[in-house]
């Protein structure tokens, strides 16, 4: 689940053109050449950084976003990935510097807040990443991603019936989302309710999930 999440929020402005590690190198070479005559052009240092960023070059992708805001302090991308990047850095309070400045100004930009309460989790600020994670659902009761957000966070505070029924709220609104409907027969399992699990299970089958794929889970149900 928490895959899933991060490449939700690396979406927010990446290509989404899958390259090699090579083809990356190269376009980053290019980025940079074209910037040596153009130094001061936002677009291609945001350019830049998103190649810094795919290859997990953190320190060079936050030099250019750092750039960036010094010269224009709301500009949201920026804002956004400079989150991102502290946060791989371990910067945490820089990073909730940074999406807190950006929801700011946009109140409901879903990937912030989302971002914003991934951060509190990890950092061990659990109230605070419910707050977030509860105020992103009520801006967004329509989006399956904000419910399955949250019964992530809730999996891991092990408070399994709220993730049970926010991952019920999920699948409403997804209802093919393998992801969701595993991640709940897991939780069934955990609260045995075999038969619901049993339910879930069976219905990945019939979306095309391997069944052998499976097996570790419905061995579960008959202990």
């Amino acid at each position: 689940m928490r895959r899933l999440i991060v490449f939700l929020l690396l979406s927010f402005t990446l290509s989404g053109v899958a390259q090699t590690r090579q083809e990356l190198r190269d376009s980053l070479k290019a980025a940079t050449d074209r910037l040596a005559y153009h130094p001061d052009s936002i677009a291609l240092r945001l350019e830049k950084a998103r190649y810094n960023l795919e290859l997990e070059q953190w320190g060079f992708a936050q030099e250019e976003y750092d750039y960036i805001l010094k010269r224009y302090p709301q500009h949201l991308a920026a804002l956004f990935f400079r989150a991102y990047t502290n946060e791989r850095l371990y910067r945490y309070n820089f990073a909730r510097l940074d999406y807190e400045n950006l929801l700011t100004i946009v109140p409901a930009h879903f990937e912030a807040r989302l971002g914003l309460a991934l951060l509190n989790q990890k950092d061990k600020k659990y109230t605070e990443a419910m707050d977030q994670i509860n105020i992103l659902v009520l801006q967004h009761p329509d989006s399956a991603i904000a419910y399955a957000a949250r019964a992530g966070i809730e999996t891991e505070r092990e408070m399994y019936s709220l993730a049970i029924y926010d991952y019920t709220e999920a699948l409403l609104r997804d209802p093919k989302n393998t992801d969701y409907l595993l991640s709940r027969a897991d939780l069934y399992i955990r609260e045995r309710q075999f038969k619901a699990a049993r339910k879930d299970l069976d219905r990945l089958v019939s979306l095309g999930v391997p069944k052998p794929s499976l097996k570790e889970f419905y061995k579960r149900l008959k202990r």
